[in-house]
């Protein structure tokens, strides 16, 4: 996928080119209609409140989940209607009210560039601010009906059961299997929504609905691996990430769990090293060394192009037009960012 000048815009600016001038414009003009409804929505009650609601949303974001939703909403009948964009906003308020969670949860000073909302107030304003978000949802899947609550208060169970899967920890499991687990619940789920509600709601069958759910389930294990890889492999110029801040925090995402099972000498190091968060620098460009040469990357990447080609799988059930090209290349992108 190519940010050509014919794209259409993120709310950070980067021009995203979906192959075709007419689908690019029908959604450009469908996400200004999302932004339009999600500010609107942000400023609903007391100034304090919404001063704290607007904070992330305000802060940029790739609004990747309402696009998809937009995007699933082209197999039916009425796309981009009314309810699709409000079930798009339903969407990104629910990552949005995430985000202020995890911030908690993780105890981050920063997100998207900005203080976090905990370091700017303090933990109970965020969770607060959080839970105003999902309340605004809740209105907003009342308008849309029965089926989407119903669909909703499973994602938000998965949601839930990925944090609480990931702060309890693996114990005596398998630290891999773990790991998926939370991913799929934590990040998979969400966009799986997207594709679900965008085609529900544009009037799509019951064969479409349910294979835009699935790619975008195995799309968001492919963008979470590939994250993780970036995390350690990548040039600081090139991602504009600070390699090895997972490491620093004490996640140990997948290719350095890949790592650390290795029964070689550079597993054997990692193991003895990595029995916490690493923050001396030297130490940390020891295990990324380490990392580099273990299979770690290999092995992670390999899991990537698994879900993928699940992702490709579900673009096969559906019509060969512009819209499943777009979706085809959105995967291929991301897998193309580890190069």
């Amino acid at each position: 996928m190519s940010n050509g000048a014919e794209g259409l815009s993120t709310s950070t600016g980067t021009r995203v080119d979906l192959g075709n001038p007419a689908l690019n414009e029908d959604i450009s003009a469908g996400m200004t209609r999302v932004e339009e409804l999600l500010q609107k929505e942000l400023c609903v009650g007391e100034d304090f409140i919404v001063e704290k609601v607007k904070h992330l949303a305000n802060a940029g974001g790739k609004r990747f989940r309402p696009m998809f939703a937009l995007l699933a909403s082209q197999y039916g009948d009425h796309p981009v209607s009314e309810d699709v964009i409000k079930a798009a906003v339903v969407v990104e308020m629910t990552h949005l009210a995430t985000l202020y969670h995890d911030d908690v949860m993780d105890e981050a000073a920063k997100r998207r560039g900005v203080e976090s909302a905990n370091a700017r107030w303090n933990n109970s304003v965020a969770i607060l601010a959080g839970d105003i978000l999902l309340a605004h949802v809740s209105r907003l899947m009342a308008d849309l009906g029965t089926d989407t609550v119903r669909h909703f208060s499973e994602t938000f169970g998965d949601l839930v059961t990925g944090q609480m899967r990931e702060t309890i920890g693996v114990g005596e499991g398998d630290p891999i299997e773990h790991y998926m687990a939370v991913i799929r619940e934590k990040t998979g789920v969400l966009i799986a929504s997207a594709g679900y509600l965008g085609a529900l709601h544009s009037g799509a069958t019951a064969d479409h609905i349910e294979a835009l759910r699935a790619y975008g389930a195995a799309i968001g294990m492919v963008f979470q691996i590939v994250d993780d890889i970036i995390d350690i492999f990548s040039d600081s110029e090139d991602s504009g990430k600070t390699p090895g801040t997972d490491l620093r925090e004490g996640v140990f995402t997948l290719p350095v769990l890949y790592a650390l099972r290795e029964q070689t000498p550079i597993g054997e190091e990692l193991r003895a090293t990595l029995t916490g968060p690493v923050t001396d620098d030297t130490t940390v460009a020891r295990v990324l060394d380490l990392l580099t040469q273990s299979t770690g990357r290999d092995r992670a990447l390999a899991d990537v192009h698994h879900y993928l080609n699940e992702a490709e799988a579900q673009l096969e059930l559906l019509p060969q037009n512009a819209t499943t090209e777009a979706l085809r290349n959105l995967a291929r992108f991301t897998v193309q960012r580890v190069g």
